[in-house]
């Protein structure tokens, strides 16, 4: 038996239409999943070819989810669609960087509702088909920066440490009714984003990996895959940081 098979399960992915949430639903895909994936503004065509070639559903929904009805609009289309939500991934998330000094309410006020109160909204949705299940897995995405505060980013890494506390307390309030809630926390992580920084800056970065590499967004997915399935079965309340040991 492959206990890190999710056939037969759905799966609810935000910002999964590029980067680390792309990652997680071709992971998901290849486990087995059938898979409702939000993107914001990048389109899931690739994805939903790969879905078709490995015999999945794939189901994209065009969301805000800063806005708590779209936040509620992606579980329906999972309920409505495959009539149960059994895995659950908040991965996504924005940046608004600049040193506290000069950063604007909006700034503050877009980074906190994209990646904290999305996690709420989603949540608060998806506990309720869970519970009446009995079963069900939440893997809520964070940061190092949420562990270890970054310069330039106290709204990141404020919404990034919240989610932390805030998937704490769910694990506590829907552990006994067979629903599990864990935290991955990400180092320094591959990305567009990434990619565009200063060569200086990723130098200095790289010497504070003690593993001597950037991660990959499918290191993370290797991780939510593992707190999705029965391998992690006895898991709840956990934050599992995949970072290269950056943040010991």
């Amino acid at each position: 038996m492959n206990m890190t098979s999710l056939e037969g399960k759905t799966a609810v992915v935000t910002g999964g239409s590029r980067g680390i949430g792309r990652a997680i639903t071709e992971a998901f895909l290849r486990a087995g999943a059938d898979v409702v994936v939000n993107y914001n503004k990048t389109p899931v065509d690739e994805l939903k070819a790969l879905a078709a070639e490995l015999g999945r559903q794939l189901v994209d929904v065009q969301a805000d989810v800063s806005q708590t009805a779209d936040c509620e609009r992606l579980i329906e289309a999972a309920m409505s669609t495959f009539k149960k939500v059994d895995v659950l991934v908040n991965n996504a998330g924005i940046t608004r960087d600049t040193l506290l000094m000069r950063m604007d309410e909006a700034a503050w006020d877009a980074v906190i509702a994209t990646n904290l109160k999305s996690v709420f909204s989603t949540c608060r949705a998806a506990v309720k088909p869970m519970i009446r299940a009995r079963a069900g897995s939440i893997i809520n995405i964070s940061s190092v920066s949420g562990i270890m505060g970054n310069a330039g980013q106290c709204n990141y890494a404020a919404s990034k440490a919240g989610v932390i506390g805030f998937s704490k307390s769910l694990a506590r309030e829907v552990a006994a009714r067979g629903v599990r809630v864990n935290v991955v926390a990400p180092g320094f992580i591959t990305s567009d984003m990434t990619d565009g920084l200063d060569e200086k800056i990723r130098e200095k970065v790289l010497h504070e990996i003690p593993l001597g590499r950037f991660g990959q967004p499918a290191d993370i997915a290797n991780a939510v895959l593992f707190l999705a399935s029965d391998l992690s079965g006895f898991v709840t309340g956990h934050t599992m940081v995949v970072d290269g040991g950056m943040a010991m």
